[in-house]
Parts: structure tokens; sequence; C-alpha cells
């Protein structure tokens, strides 16, 4: 146990080492990148950095498998040179034995990843494109869906509206049904609902059959004043694909709020293929953390003087990025229904693990 409680430490060590060199050239980059979007905003230093590090939960949870497999990179060089891991060995301890205080840290890093970063990740990036949507349309638009039906709200320079439909139909157009709209003034005082049976999204207009309008005017009875029209005209901001790429952006959404979005849209009449991958795709994180222990084990536990420590860890950081892009490829596959929900989220983590074990046992029996 004490030898597990050390090169524990040693990875932990390495771990927030390498994370924090990799974060502080994530948040300058990002701050640049910050300052190019937003420069016509007029944006002051402290708006920018604001932005910036609500972006930076969301970076570092996407970094989290390359900070997992350098550390481990850096850990077992690091007990080659020393001749640590020789010792190790002569005292009757197996390398894969060896590796069980760093697949038991990275399964913890995993579990905290799913549990904690990853609701502290919606959050901010929720937050940061409600921000970046204010600062670049004057309140942008926000896109909800509940057991209530679905609710959206649209920003312009005259105000805003909330728009709430009962169900949705997402064909050739987008269309809401059983739809209410309320429009308020930019002090934010109500103006006028509308309520419609239908409203079809077409080229920048939301157009409404048998509507019927009520003003909502000081001293003004709303029912004596209220008009129907058969077919009414509302302008919009919004467009179609903006409406779905809001809505298709699941890291914006908790993993613990997950089902509860996914049986809501699917009784909305959207598609929840893509989020119910999502969701198998962050339980199975921790699985996934650790076969990158284990692919950087297979290729840099070895002792130095057989040479090739460049070419190691090359090629177990490409190998890295390999099973990444197999990762992403099977939920991309997953999402568009090629392959099982689970098959797409579990398989990648799974079958670089076993590779992984295979490398390891060939090198420890030859």
């Amino acid at each position: 146990m004490i030898l597990d409680r050390y090169f524990a430490r040693r990875f932990i060590q390495s771990f927030l080492v390498i994370g924090s060199i990799f974060l502080t050239l994530m948040i300058l980059i990002d701050l640049i990148e910050q300052v190019r979007r937003f420069d016509d905003a007029n944006l002051s230093f402290g708006q920018l950095l604001q932005l910036t590090l609500l972006n930076t939960p969301a970076a570092i949870s996407e970094m989290l498998p390359l900070l997992v497999i350098l550390s481990t990179i850096a850990l077992f060089i690091g007990l080659a040179r020393s001749s640590e891991l020789v010792v190790t060995r002569a005292t009757g301890r197996s390398g894969i034995r060896a590796l069980l205080a760093p697949v038991v840290i990275a399964l913890m890093i995993g579990a905290l990843a799913v549990g904690m970063l990853n609701p502290i990740a919606a959050a901010t990036s929720e937050e940061y494109k409600q921000l970046a949507e204010s600062y670049k349309n004057n309140g942008g638009s926000t896109l909800s869906i509940s057991a209530d039906g679905l609710w959206l709200r649209q920003g312009s320079a005259d105000g805003q509206s909330v728009i709430h439909a009962q169900d949705t139909s997402n064909g050739d157009r987008f269309t809401l049904n059983q739809v209410t709209i309320i429009t308020f003034a930019p002090d934010g005082t109500p103006t006028q609902q509308i309520v419609a049976d239908q409203a079809d999204l077409e080229n920048g207009t939301w157009v409404l059959t048998n509507a019927k309008i009520w003003a909502l005017e000081g001293g003004v009875n709303p029912e004596t004043h209220a008009t129907e029209h058969a077919r009414l005209e509302v302008p919009t901001s919004l467009t179609r694909q903006r409406i779905l790429d809001t809505l298709g952006d699941q890291d914006s959404v908790s993993v613990y709020d997950l089902p509860e979005l996914i049986r809501d849209l699917r009784e909305a009449g959207f598609s929840t293929k893509q989020y119910e991958v999502w969701l198998q795709v962050q339980l199975a994180r921790p699985l996934f953390l650790m076969s990158m222990v284990l692919i950087g084990a297979a290729f840099t536990m070895r002792h130095v003087r057989f040479g090739g420590t460049g070419i190691a860890v090359l090629t177990a950081v490409l190998l890295g990025f390999g099973i990444y892009f197999i990762r992403n490829f099977a939920q991309i596959l997953g999402e568009n229904g090629q392959l099982p929900i689970l098959v797409a989220a579990w398989a990648p983590p799974f079958a670089a693990i076993l590779l992984s074990l295979g490398l390891l046992l060939h090198a420890e029996d030859g």
C-alpha cells in the first residue's frame, strides 16, 4: 500500500503540473480568441476575461484524456529514469500490478468529471452562450423544453418576445402548435399577447394561423380591443437552423438533467438519439480515462537503456489521439442511428482497454 500511495502521489503531481501548464496556455489562447470574436462589440477586458473563464470548465473537460495520458507518460518515464520501476519489479511486483494506483486515480478523476465537472461545465457553457448572444444580438434567443411544452425567447432592439407552444413538428418547416406569444417593451413592460393554433417559421417570419391579439396597455380592456386574424405574420430573428443548433448543444446540459430532457424532447416530437448517446458517453468516461492510462503505460513502462523513448512517447500519444478520434466517430455513428447507442458509447473504451492490456501482457511475458 505504501508503494501504491507513492505511485498515486506521483501520478497526481504529474497531472496537476501538466494540467496547470495546459490551463494557462488555454486561457491565454481563448482570451485572444474572445478579443477577435467580439472586436466590434467594444467589450471591456473584464467582460472578455469573464467569457474566457466561462469557457474554461468545458475546455478542461475536453482535455482530460490528453492530460491523463501525458501524466501517465511523465510518471513512468520518471520512474524508469530513476530506476524505481526496476527496483519495484525486483521486489517481485509485476509492472501490471504497479498500474493499480494510476488506474484507480484515473477512475476517480473520471467519476469526478462526470459527477462534478460536467454540471459545472454545462452551467458555464450555457452562461457563456447567453452572454455572447446578449453582446452580439441585443439579448439573443434561448430555447427550453419542459413538461409544459416548448419555450422560446427572441430579442431585438424593440424588446423581447416569449413564445410558448404545446409541441412542435420538425419537418421541412419548423412548426409550433397551440402557440402563445407575449411581447415586452425594452423596459420589460408587456405590450401584447398573441394566441394562435399554429406558427410556421418562414424566411425570418412566424406565420400564425387563426391568431388572436390582445393589447396589454394600461387603462384599456384587452378583450374589448382584441383582434382576430386568419393569417398573421410576426417578424423574428430566429431561423430553423439556429433553433436546432441551440437545441442540439448537449454540452450545455448537465448529466443529471439529461434523462428528464430526453423524456421532454421525446414528448415534444424531437429526436433524442444524440442526447442518449451523449449520456452514455459521459457515463463511460471513467473507463475511457482508464484506457488512456493503460495506453500510456504500455509504451513507456520500460527501462531507458533500451532506447527509443521519444518514439515510444510519440506512439503512445498518437494511439491515444486515435482512440479519441474513434470514440468521437462512433458517437457520430450512434447519433445518426448507424450504431446501437450502447455500442457507440461503450465499445471504444473497452476496445482500448483490451488493446493496451494485450500490449502490456506481451511486454511482461514476451
